[in-house]
């Protein structure tokens, strides 16, 4: 049996796999405040402890670059190496495997279920084309597969850390405002949950957009002001006009970004967002804006009409570990 785990800057799932059962059908599972521990390690065995299933093989989708069996996890403290973890679990050190997590969510992709995705645009799909994966949650992801006349493969990438690019004079403005703020303004940096409140105070501080008295004591004193700003946007009765142009920015945003991806791979295939920001923000990407940023690719504006559209509402991260081990 095979202990998966999708670590995530903010939260990870860690689950038991069995061949029998497949990469659908975790036997236990589990979900964590990622920096409620000290490390992978004490949060894998923590778990094992608890489960009482007897693993002989691991695999885990990590946020960074895996390179060599090593990784410095992105948004969180972590150093984890495939060695020292088979070690810590009393695991065979051949049986122990980190991969990026995009590159999770790609092996998740050919593997999907339709109830596992709500699609944007339908598009005409080419079968063996790349596909496109861009995955915003606490950072950006990117990832792509490419077809080898017999299955699909995935590829991890630090595309999210590519230089933003704006769109618009408001995007152009945001980024003279974050350029005072980092040496570096990624497409991170703008579009993933980190980025929200970033858009949300260029808004209020430099636009001048006025906040409800009451949200902006919600967002002052959230540990993740991400979710209220978006849980404002979308409120049904009484939402807030700057919380909501703050989502309608990120969104054209990540509409560029998936068309850039787009252009990039050929994603003849199709794109798919996934994330927790993307299901979350899903009722305002279902919006003309976001297939307005997506296709606004000059002369190719006809081909980015054909390319489909989906978003993964369900976690994918963890079925992709689970089908790699």
């Amino acid at each position: 049996m095979l202990i998966a785990g999708d670590i995530g800057g903010t939260k990870t799932d860690l689950a038991i796999f069995s061949s029998e059962a497949g990469a659908h059908a975790p036997l236990a599972q589990k979900r964590v405040h990622s920096a409620d521990y000290p490390s992978l390690g004490v949060m894998a065995k923590e778990f094992l402890a608890k489960a009482k299933k007897p693993v002989d093989r691991a695999c885990f989708a990590v946020a960074g670059p895996v390179i060599d069996g090593r990784v410095k996890t992105t948004n969180l403290p972590w150093m984890i190496d495939e060695d020292s973890l088979a070690k810590e679990l009393n695991l065979n050190v051949n049986s122990v495997h980190l991969i990026n997590d995009l590159e999770a969510i790609a092996r998740a992709v050919p593997i999907l279920r339709p109830s596992d995705v709500c699609t944007v645009n339908r598009g005409e799909p080419v079968a063996g084309g790349s596909i496109a994966v861009i995955a915003p949650g606490t950072g950006l992801g990117e990832s792509f597969l490419t077809w080898d006349r017999s299955r699909y493969t995935a590829h991890s990438s630090e595309g999210g850390h590519s230089d933003f690019a704006p769109t618009n004079e408001r995007q152009l403005h945001l980024l003279e405002y974050m350029i005072k703020l980092f040496d570096h303004v990624s497409f991170e940096h703008v579009c993933s949950g980190i980025g929200i409140p970033h858009i949300y105070r260029y808004l209020r501080d430099v636009e001048h957009l006025p906040e409800k008295p009451d949200v902006a004591k919600l967002i002052d004193a959230a540990a993740d002001p991400s979710v209220v700003i978006i849980s404002q946007a979308l409120h049904p009765e009484n939402p807030s006009k700057l919380c909501a142009t703050a989502i309608d920015c990120f969104v054209s945003i990540l509409g560029s970004e998936a068309g850039n991806l787009a252009v990039k791979f050929l994603a003849t295939g199709g794109v798919y967002l996934a994330g927790g920001v993307a299901v979350h923000t899903l009722p305002v990407i279902n919006k003309p804006v976001f297939m307005e940023h997506f296709k606004r690719k000059g002369r190719f504006d006809k081909l980015m009409e054909r390319i489909p559209l989906h978003v993964i509402v369900t976690p994918p991260g963890l079925t992709g570990a689970a089908a790699c081990g």
